[in-house]
C-alpha cells in the first residue's frame, strides 16, 4: 500500500494558511442507540445496570471537578491580567499620557472572577486584547521618547509588564489544557457523553491570541 502522505512527491502549498479558533460551542448529544444501550444493561441483569449507574455518578463528579479546575485556571489568568492592568496604569501615569485605563476594566475582571457573565471565555479574550493594545501604545510612547528608557520607574514597570505577560501566557496554556480535557471528555461515549448530554454540556472556547498580537506577529522585526 502506498504512503498516504508522500514527502518525496509533495503537493506544495505556496500561500500561508492563517488558522483561527472558531467561536462556536458544540453540544454533547446522544441518540436513540445510547438509550437502548442503557436499557439493555438493565435487561441483562441488575448488576450491569447498577455498575453503569455508579459509572455515571462518577462521570458527573468528574465534570463537576473539571469545572472547578477551569474556574481556578481562569481566575489565575484574571489575577495576572489585573496585576498587568495596574502596572500599565502606573506606567501611563508616569508617561503622563491620556491612555484610557478606567475602572470598567477592573469591573470586567471582577465579573469574570465572580462568574457574572454569560460568555466569560469570549469576554475574557476581548479584555486581554484590550490590555495588549494598551501595552502596545505605552511601548510606542517609550520608543518615541528615548530619554524615558533611562527613567528607573518606567524601566521597572515595563519589566514587570513583560514578566506578567509571560505568566499570562503560561496560565493560558494551563487553562487551554483543561478546556481541551473538558472538550474531549464530553464526547467520550458511552458514560461521559451520556452524562454530558443529560446535563446540557457544550464544548468551551479556548483562550486565543488577540487580533492585535496576531497582526503584530506578521510584521517585520529586523
Amino acid at each position: 500500500m502506498a504512503n498516504q502522505l508522500d514527502e518525496l512527491n509533495p503537493q506544495v502549498m505556496e500561500e500561508d494558511l492563517d488558522t483561527n479558533v472558531i467561536v462556536k460551542k458544540l453540544p454533547a448529544q446522544v441518540g436513540v442507540g445510547s438509550k437502548i444501550f442503557e436499557i439493555l444493561l438493565w435487561v441483562c441483569g441488575i448488576l450491569p445496570g447498577v455498575i453503569f449507574l455508579f459509572m455515571k455518578i462518577n462521570a458527573k463528579k468528574h465534570f463537576d471537578q473539571l469545572q472547578q479546575k477551569i474556574q481556578r485556571n481562569a481566575s489565575q489568568i484574571d489575577n495576572y491580567l489585573e496585576q498587568r492592568v495596574m502596572v500599565l496604569q502606573n506606567c501611563a501615569r508616569l508617561l503622563d499620557k491620556a491612555i484610557d485605563l478606567d475602572k470598567s476594566t477592573f469591573e470586567n475582571i471582577a465579573k469574570f472572577r465572580a462568574g457574572n457573565t454569560s460568555d466569560a471565555e469570549t469576554a475574557r479574550n476581548e479584555l486581554s486584547g484590550q490590555v495588549d493594545t494598551i501595552s502596545r501604545d505605552i511601548n510606542v510612547a517609550v520608543e518615541n521618547y528615548p530619554d524615558l528608557k533611562a527613567h528607573r520607574e518606567i524601566a521597572d514597570a515595563m519589566q514587570q509588564n513583560m514578566y506578567l505577560q509571560r505568566e499570562i501566557t503560561a496560565a493560558r496554556e494551563l487553562y487551554n489544557d483543561t478546556i481541551n480535557e473538558w472538550n474531549r471528555d464530553i464526547f467520550a461515549w458511552p458514560t461521559k457523553m451520556i452524562v454530558a448530554a443529560k446535563n446540557g454540556y457544550t464544548t468551551r472556547i479556548p483562550f486565543v491570541a488577540s487580533k492585535e498580537i496576531k497582526e503584530k506577529a506578521k510584521g517585520v522585526f529586523f
